[in-house]
């Protein structure tokens, strides 16, 4: 991670805050990287909180969506599945 402030950016995700996510991978921020404190990816956090715009702009930008949440070893996928979201998990399923 190398710029932009990842815990303002997963804010963001969860409140789908778009423009703000866009600024933190434009200035270095890691789509992949998990935070110590969080165990899970912006990405995961993003397809909780159904954020459809914020996903796919995740994986444009090199999100992977097969990465296993530290705490609960979940993927963006699993938590879609969960969810019953088809929308959430053929766009995941793209980028796998």
């Amino acid at each position: 991670m190398s710029g932009g402030d990842w815990k303002e950016m997963f804010a963001a995700c969860q409140s789908g805050n778009i423009d703000l996510v866009k600024y933190h991978i434009e200035t270095g921020v890691d789509p992949n990287y998990t935070h110590p404190e969080f165990l899970t990816t912006a990405l995961m956090e993003s397809v909780r909180c159904n954020r459809l715009e914020i996903v796919k702009y995740l994986l444009v930008n090199g999100a992977d969506p097969n990465i296993k949440d530290e705490w609960t070893s979940e993927t963006a996928i699993s938590i879609a599945e969960a969810m019953k979201d088809e929308v959430l998990i053929e766009m995941l399923r793209v980028y796998t």
